[in-house]
């Protein structure tokens, strides 16, 4: 095989490998709804699949996404955003039947190597969703809350 075809070929695989890999999943409770944020890097330019699924009693559940058909009894209690490298899910309704292992999975499309993350759900061990985590998905205005005494020490700001 020609080098120049093997070396391509290998950062083509190499650029997909990284390209959708999970770096947290993470769970809370907002209301009655529960949040799943998973996190994951994006190198590719290519279109990233997804699933979001709750195991409970030996049974794997989708719940939502692009991999496998999402099953009817959670269609209606899904809402699904999608930002830059952060896929959040919310299930409105949660009660302790919802209790289980939820997965985040990912693949790169038209590839079968998947990457994923799991998470145990408990309904008392949940802790409520706070407005802090929500800011520091959005580093610029952290970094202004952070900034503004230093702004306003040096005259730039006055309160």
């Amino acid at each position: 095989m020609n080098p120049v075809v093997s070396v391509t070929l290998l950062l083509t695989v190499l650029q997909v490998a990284s390209g959708q890999k999970v770096t947290s999943l993470t769970a809370c409770l907002a209301d009655q709804s529960l949040r799943l944020d998973c996190h994951h890097e994006n190198s590719t330019t290519l279109p990233i699949q997804f699933e979001f699924s709750l195991t409970r009693d030996a049974k794997k559940h989708v719940l939502f996404g692009n991999i496998g058909v999402p099953e009817h009894t959670y269609r209606s209690r899904t809402n699904f955003t999608s930002k830059n490298t952060v896929k959040v899910l919310y299930l409105s309704g949660f009660t302790n039947n919802d209790e289980g292992q939820y997965t985040c999975e990912l693949r790169v499309s038209g590839q079968p190597q998947t990457f994923s993350s799991k998470i145990s759900v408990l309904r008392d061990k949940l802790v409520k969703c706070g407005g802090i985590s929500l800011l520091a998905q959005d580093t610029s205005w952290a970094l202004l809350l952070l900034g503004l005494p230093l702004l306003q020490a040096l005259g730039f700001v006055s309160l």
